[in-house]
């Protein structure tokens, strides 16, 4: 059961279990009313976070005004956190709804954020089935979470 909506959602639903009181995700880096951002356990670059709504909704038609609105607003602040910890040169922001538009987790809404530099390696999981992050997500942790803490205070 979320605690947001008291829908039922799939036991399998990576998301959802992050939010589970009982054993609560090290990924999560924060926690809003409507929606979290989590680390991205298999990141693209370092940094790599995603938005996600409380609720298991799987599309942006499903979620509500509220939802939408701190969807955007902890997009916004990702932005900022990224940029103050890693100082990126540009930052993929998407969506992937449904499979065939490349969703990994299908029926639970996601907006990922990837920091990019130039000349950095996000080519490698296309070409060598491989990723580079020397970054352990521990340590994007740490690094994140008072940026986040800063940033949404003001």
């Amino acid at each position: 059961m979320t605690a947001a909506s008291g829908d039922r959602a799939p036991q399998a639903c990576i998301f959802c279990a992050a939010l589970d009181p009982r054993a609560p995700s090290p990924l999560v880096l924060f926690r809003g009313r409507t929606s979290f951002v989590i680390l991205n356990l298999y990141p693209y670059n370092n940094g790599h976070v995603m938005v996600v709504p409380n609720r298991h909704v799987g599309t942006l038609t499903a979620a509500t005004t509220e939802e939408l609105h701190e969807l955007i607003a902890l997009t916004r602040a990702a932005e900022l956190v990224l940029t103050e910890a890693y100082r990126p040169h540009g930052m993929n922001v998407g969506l992937n709804l449904g499979r065939p538009a490349g969703a990994g987790i299908l029926d639970h809404l996601h907006i990922h954020l990837v920091p990019r530099w130039d000349g950095d390696t996000n080519f490698m999981s296309v070409v060598g089935n491989v990723r580079v992050v020397p970054e352990d997500p521990e340590q994007t942790a740490r690094r994140l979470r008072p940026i986040f803490e800063k940033v949404l205070a003001s």
